[in-house]
């Protein structure tokens, strides 16, 4: 197999293309392994489609199949553009819905699917959280990013099946920690996370309709809202080709 290697923000993916639809839990598992895989935070497959450009496969790095990815969603846009398998401007199937990109250069910008308030404000464990679903569902708690706790980030997403975030605004500017599902583990970024921090920020009426965000790789990235949806953008980098051996 001839895999591409995409870094988002620091979250890393495995991608290929193929023209099969078939269940690859196992394969998501082996590939996304540190030690005797390629090691990623998720496995994406670029599939034809009828009436978009393509369709995907998400797998988290512990085969679970998601919903959606932000920033999997801006490296899949990437790499379909530079293998030629959909224009600049193209729109693909998610399991949370069509997906709208845009490529340029290594900058990619992506129309995430619709957002939904999960649950409004709530106290627990001495915080106040949210629950938003941004494509996948996210708690957040606008605490400090100093406040992670990997622990209570953990019991938290097993009791609310939620990635959980832990955010901040500072001189204009949303800091994001995310403790991804799946990954069962901080990751390095968090595009729906990220997304869905900006929602609880900005319900509070901390930052306006666009917002420069930075994760824990402290790349710098941008959300706005513009006619009710959630448009994320920022450079991605394909790190290496690799010939995987089976």
């Amino acid at each position: 197999m001839v895999l591409s290697k995409y870094s988002a923000s620091g979250n890393d993916f495995v991608i290929f293309h193929t023209f099969k639809k078939e269940d690859r839990s196992s394969l998501a598992k082996e590939l996304c392994d540190r030690q005797n895989g390629i090691g990623a935070d998720g496995l994406i497959v670029i599939l034809p489609h009828n009436e978009y450009d393509f369709e995907w496969q998400f797998y988290n790095a512990d085969g679970s199949e998601a919903e959606m990815c932000g920033n999997g969603s801006r490296a899949a846009a990437h790499y379909a553009y530079t293998n030629n398998l959909a224009p600049k401007k193209m729109k693909f199937l998610t399991l949370a819905g069509v997906i709208e990109a845009e490529v340029d250069g290594d900058v990619v910008e992506s129309m995430l699917s619709p957002y939904k308030l999960i649950k409004d404000e709530f106290e627990e464990e001495g915080l106040k959280w949210k629950i938003y679903d941004t494509g996948v569902p996210h708690l957040v708690t606008l605490s400090g990013i100093d406040k992670y706790d990997k622990v209570l980030a953990s019991k938290m997403r097993y009791k609310y099946n939620a990635n959980v975030n832990f955010a901040e605004v500072k001189n204009n500017k949303l800091y994001v920690r995310t403790y991804e599902r799946g990954v069962e583990d901080e990751t390095l970024a968090c595009g729906t996370g990220m997304c869905a921090s900006f929602l609880v920020a900005r319900d509070l009426g901390l930052i306006k309709d666009e917002v420069l965000v930075y994760p824990k790789s402290k790349e710098e990235l941008k959300i706005r809202l513009q006619n009710g949806r959630l448009y994320f953008k920022g450079k991605v980098r394909n790190t290496f080709l690799a010939e995987y051996k089976m």
